[in-house]
C-alpha cells in the first residue's frame, strides 16, 4: 500500500512509526512532515491546509490511505475533498469534525443526549458574557469556541479575572477567530484523564488510557501548551471508571452524533475530569491527542492499518483491540521561552543514541534538516517517550533518554507522571 499522513508533528511522527511496522505498508508519504518522519517516510512539501495540493498528490501517486492528523485540515473539511476526488481517507468529515471544532456545539450535544459535562452557557456577545459573570459562581472556566491550538482555555479564580479573560477572549480576540464564540462552564475538580478511541460511525473501541501535563513548567504552573509531556495507562482509570464512561459517555457520543445525520469515523479524544459525581466530559478532541499518542500507539499491537481501514468500512465490530501490558512516558524537550518566545535554527546533537534502541522512541515535534544538520523549527522540539514493565519505570527511563540529545536552550518540565505516585 501507498500511504500519506497529513501532518509535521509528534503526533505525526507517532503515526508514521506505527504505520511503518505494519507489513502492508510498502511505501509512506508526509506532507510537510519533519526531520524524524523523514528517516521513515519521504516528506513532501505541501501544507496541511493546502487542500487542492495534497488531493492533487495524492491522486497523482495513486494513494491507497490518506491519514490525516491535526485538527484544521479535519475541521476545514479535508477529509470531503478528497473523498470526493475519489480517495479513501482516515479522519472524520468536516460535519463531524465540529465535535473538536465548536466548544459550543459540543456541549449542546452533551446537553441535548444527557452526556455528562460541566454545566455552561454559550456567548456570542461580550456584554453578555460579562453580565453572567456578575451572578457566576468563582471559579469558572472561559472557553474560545474555535480551535486555537490547545491553548483557548482560562482558568479564573476571581470576578476580575473571569472579565479579564472576556476581554481576552472575545475583543482583543488573543486566540483569532476562535474567540468570535465563547463557553463559560462550572470549574471541575478533579483526576484530569484522556482517553482516545477508534470509531467507525456506530461501534467505538477504547484505546489505553493517559494523562497529559497542558502547563509549561514543574507543579503545574505557568502558561497552557500543547502538552509538556504524557503517561500511559493512568492509574486513575480503573475499570469502575471504565464501566461508568461506557454506560454514559463513549457509545452515546457515537449514537448522538450518528442521531444528528454526523456520523463519526475517525479517533474521538475523551478528556475527562474525574469528579466526586463521576467521570465528566471536560473536551472532546477529533484526532489523536499530542503527546498522547506518543505514549498510546507505540503500546498497540494491531496492525494501524487494518484499524483504520475497518473505522472507514463500517467494519470496527470485527477487530480485537489490544495493548501491550506494560506502560510509557512521554516527556517533552521544548526550546526555553515556549510557548511564547523562543528561537530556532538550534543544532540537535545525541539523535543517533536512539537507533536501534528498543522500547526508546524520539519522536520529533519541531525539527528540520539544514544540510547534514537538525535543528529546532518550534517551541515543542522532540517527545521522548520509553516504554517500562509499570509507570514509574518508564518514567526513570523516559527522564534517562531525555540525557542522550541535547541543543542549546532546552527546556522540559521535571515532573511529568509524578501523580503516579500518589496512586
Amino acid at each position: 500500500m501507498k500511504l500519506l499522513i497529513v501532518g509535521g508533528g509528534g503526533r505525526e511522527h507517532a503515526i508514521a512509526q506505527c504505520v511503518a511496522k505494519s507489513p502492508r505498508a510498502d511505501k509512506i508519504y508526509c506532507a510537510p512532515g519533519n526531520a524524524g518522519i523523514g528517516q521513515i517516510a519521504e516528506c513532501v512539501p505541501i501544507g496541511a491546509m493546502e487542500f487542492e495540493k495534497l488531493t492533487a498528490f495524492a491522486v497523482e501517486k495513486k494513494i491507497d490511505l490518506v491519514i490525516v492528523g491535526p485538527d484544521d485540515p479535519l475541521a476545514g473539511g479535508l477529509v470531503d475533498v478528497m473523498e470526493a476526488a475519489g480517495l479513501r481517507v482516515f479522519g472524520p468529515r468536516k460535519n463531524a469534525a465540529i465535535l473538536e471544532g465548536s466548544k459550543a456545539f459540543s456541549k449542546d450535544l452533551m446537553k441535548k443526549y444527557h452526556i455528562p459535562t460541566a454545566a455552561y452557557e454559550n456567548f456570542d456577545d461580550p456584554e453578555a458574557a460579562l453580565a453572567y459573570l456578575e451572578q457566576a459562581k468563582m471559579p469558572v472556566v472561559l472557553k474560545a469556541d474555535g480551535l486555537a491550538l490547545g491553548k483557548g482555555v482560562l482558568i479564573c479564580q476571581n470576578l476580575e479575572e473571569a472579565k479579564a479573560g472576556v476581554r481576552t477572549i472575545m475583543q482583543d480576540r488573543k486566540f483569532g477567530d476562535a474567540g468570535s464564540r465563547m463557553v463559560i462552564e462550572e470549574f471541575m475538580t478533579g483526576r484530569e484523564v484522556s482517553v482516545l478511541s477508534f470509531v467507525d460511525g456506530k461501534t467505538i473501541k477504547i484505546m489505553s488510557s493517559a494523562q497529559d501535563h497542558k502547563r509549561a513548567r514543574d507543579g503545574d504552573q505557568g502558561l497552557n501548551t500543547g502538552g509538556m509531556g504524557t503517561f500511559s495507562p493512568s492509574p486513575f482509570y480503573t475499570k469502575e471508571v471504565d464501566a461508568a464512561c461506557r454506560r454514559y459517555i463513549y457509545q452515546a457520543t457515537v449514537d448522538a452524533m450518528a442521531a444528528e445525520g454526523r456520523p463519526f469515523q475517525g479517533v474521538i479524544f475523551f478528556g475527562l475530569m474525574l469528579t466526586q459525581d463521576g467521570p465528566k466530559v471536560l473536551e472532546y478532541n477529533a484526532r489523536f491527542g499530542d503527546p498522547e499518542a506518543q505514549v498510546v500507539l507505540p503500546r498497540m499491537k494491531n496492525d494501524i492499518i487494518d484499524v483504520m481501514e475497518a473505522c472507514i468500512d463500517g467494519t470496527l465490530d470485527r477487530i480485537d483491540l489490544q495493548f501491550e501490558d506494560n506502560a510509557a512516558v512521554c516527556v517533552v524537550l521544548a526550546s526555553q521561552g515556549y510557548p511564547e518566545a523562543y528561537d530556532k535554527g538550534l543544532a540537535i546533537r545525541g539523535l543517533e543514541r536512539f537507533e536501534g534502541a528498543d522500547g526508546y522512541y524520539c519522536f520529533h515535534a519541531g525539527t528540520k534538516r539544514e544540510g547534514e544538520k537538525i535543528v529546532t523549527n518550534g517551541g515543542r522540539v522532540l517527545g521522548i517517550t520509553a516504554k517500562g514493565a509499570d509507570l514509574k519505570e518508564a518514567r526513570a527511563n523516559a527522564y534517562r533518554a531525555t540525557e542522550w540529545v541535547d541543543f542549546d536552550n532546552k527546556y522540559m518540565r521535571h515532573d511529568i507522571g509524578r501523580a503516579i505516585d500518589e496512586a
